[in-house]
């Protein structure tokens, strides 16, 4: 990999002049290149992209899982939590098995008349949402049993359907646990690594997040870039860890 001019991290130096008497000049500081602008939105994209996927997917499952009285429920709460313990690259590697031309998804999407997921923005998507999924179900499932019953069966009294209840009991009650699954679903999105660089690569402008370019930064020791985009990627990550914990306080739906 090479690496780029230590100039192309710097948009702009500007020299000015304070007094008469002194030469008194002031250096404006590197900003972040171009490239670097596009691989942060990018992975913005990816990150809200994938939250909204993993509310629409992460919502039955995790009202299902709290609900269930099945006495295996353990074994899909542990399919769950696996992307926890699992190495990012081994479920990248396994996803990129998969999704490629020769895998039974990418092969099959091939057959009838589609590309490919693996190296495309669709692959990072469904590698995000299946490593994020923990982050998004668990605090749901916190959130719906917390509910309880009682609130439920006085609703069914009032002759309210199952899907009313859900709707007009369940998810209002559940609202911290659902900030609570977009913001921890979001921050672990924007840090991700080992899954997108296994299923994506480093293609700019499709596959190429922040993290990846991180790498390529310090790669072609090119410090500053790389300082810039973490500080920027630490600020967030941080802003949205104090809102988790501050909701956790206010609410108390999830154990941290």
């Amino acid at each position: 990999m090479t690496s780029r001019p230590h100039a192309n991290s710097w948009t702009s130096c500007v020299a000015r002049q304070h007094s008469k008497s002194s030469a008194h000049t002031v250096m404006v500081c590197p900003m972040i290149s171009e490239a670097d602008l596009a691989a942060l939105a990018l992975t913005l994209k990816l990150a809200l992209v994938s939250t909204l996927i993993l509310l629409l997917l992460g919502t039955p499952l995790a009202w299902w899982l709290a609900r269930t009285r099945w006495r295996f429920k353990f074994i899909p709460e542990a399919v769950v939590a696996l992307p926890l313990v699992l190495p990012p690259t081994v479920l990248g590697f396994y996803l990129l098995l998969a999704l490629s031309p020769s895998g039974f998804v990418g092969g099959a999407i091939e057959a009838l008349g589609g590309s490919p997921l693996a190296f495309t923005f669709s692959g990072l998507v469904i590698g995000s949402v299946i490593y994020s999924m923990p982050f998004v179900v668990q605090p749901l499932q916190d959130a719906f049993t917390a509910v309880g019953q009682r609130p439920l069966e006085v609703a069914a009294t009032l002759r309210a359907s199952p899907l009313d209840r859900f709707f007009t009991v369940a998810v209002p009650l559940a609202r911290p646990g659902f900030l609570t699954a977009c913001v921890l679903g979001f921050a672990h999105t924007l840090g991700e690594f080992g899954v997108v660089l296994m299923i994506g690569g480093n293609i700019p402008g499709e596959t190429r997040v922040a993290s990846i370019a991180i790498y390529d930064h310090v790669e072609g020791l090119d410090y500053i870039s790389a300082h810039w985009l973490s500080a920027t990627l630490l600020v967030v990550s941080f802003s949205l860890l104090v809102l988790v914990y501050a909701l956790n306080r206010k609410f108390r739906v999830m154990r941290l």
